[in-house]
């Protein structure tokens, strides 16, 4: 019953662009936030809340832009190194990162993330500063297309990767690396006892949420056609944690669900009235007090129930 639900999904959504043209990019857009909040939901499901994944979000985004500065012009090949490139920064930050937990890790996250920001904005010889880089429409396995043939290749490209990626970490998390990466939430010191190594445990989980937020980040900077400093704020970081949480993190397709809520409603919002801020954040609070495990918490339960 869940595969065929989430078959239907796919599908409402890869025909969405066909009805309403405007709303590819909206989607385009949401699918790569909700790769960046799967990484944010991976990590928290150890209990460790990241509020500085958005640096490797950036990171990608700027590292896809200086490579096709340096003329890289492939779409695979430009993806494939952003997902590189995301693991390995994250692999850096989480040897140091992952020693600590509680609001430690949530802080240092936050303060690596801000000296990062920093340094994209103010190294306006590399970055380009405030004004960020521009991000070339790239050739699609040799051929080169328009903009807008380009921008529906990469949509569905997206919707593609999020069902084959979320199919890759689920299988992860179902893997016994997953079962003790939510057992560092429960009880560490029983996973030491028993010989299992936490920290490389932890520091696996970091990598692989540091790809997934990279992963996104090259395709918003696809999709967009700049990256700008901002990809790194503090506030991107708090808005993949609100999409993770939003969305839930009983299942891979939580932050998806999360992601393509938020976005779908911050456009709505915007249609209506300058103070969209306030619509959206009346909405979250009251999904966040009546849905505490999330939008698809509340899914899950009524698929039980109706077992």
């Amino acid at each position: 019953m869940r595969t065929v639900t989430a078959a239907a999904a796919v599908l409402v959504l890869a025909l969405l662009p066909v009805a309403a043209p405007w709303l590819q990019f909206v989607l385009t857009l949401a699918i790569a936030k909700g790769f960046a909040a799967l990484g944010v939901a991976v990590l928290l499901r150890a209990g460790l809340i990241s509020i500085g994944h958005a640096m490797f979000y950036a990171a990608s985004a700027y590292g896809v832009a200086f490579l096709a500065r340096a003329g890289v012009n492939d779409l695979g090949l430009l993806l494939i190194l952003s997902v590189l490139g995301g693991a390995l920064v994250g692999a850096v930050a989480g040897l140091f990162l992952v020693r600590y937990r509680a609001i430690f890790f949530a802080m240092l996250n936050l303060a690596v993330s801000m000296v990062f920001y920093a340094l994209c904005a103010k190294l306006y010889g590399v970055t380009g500063g405030t004004d960020g880089m521009p991000v070339p429409v790239p050739a699609v396995f040799g051929v080169v297309l328009g903009e807008p043939a380009f921008k529906s290749v990469l949509f569905y490209l997206s919707l593609g990767l999020m069902v084959l990626i979320g199919l890759a970490v689920q299988r992860y998390l179902n893997s016994p690396l997953g079962h003790a990466l939510a057992a560092v939430h429960t009880n560490e010191i029983r996973l030491e006892y028993l010989g299992i190594p936490v920290w490389a445990v932890l520091l696996i989980a970091y990598v692989i949420s540091a790809a997934l937020a990279g992963l996104g980040g090259a395709i918003a900077g696809f999709a967009i056609g700049r990256v700008v400093p901002d990809f790194a704020f503090w506030t991107a970081s708090g808005h993949l944690v609100l999409i993770a949480v939003l969305g839930g993190i009983g299942g891979v397709p939580g932050a998806f669900i999360g992601a393509l809520f938020l976005e779908l409603l911050h456009s709505a919002a915007v249609t209506v009235t300058d103070s969209w801020n306030l619509i959206v954040g009346v909405t979250l609070i009251i999904v966040i007090m009546f849905m505490p495990q999330g939008v698809y918490g509340l899914l899950a339960r009524k698929e039980a129930a109706s077992l």
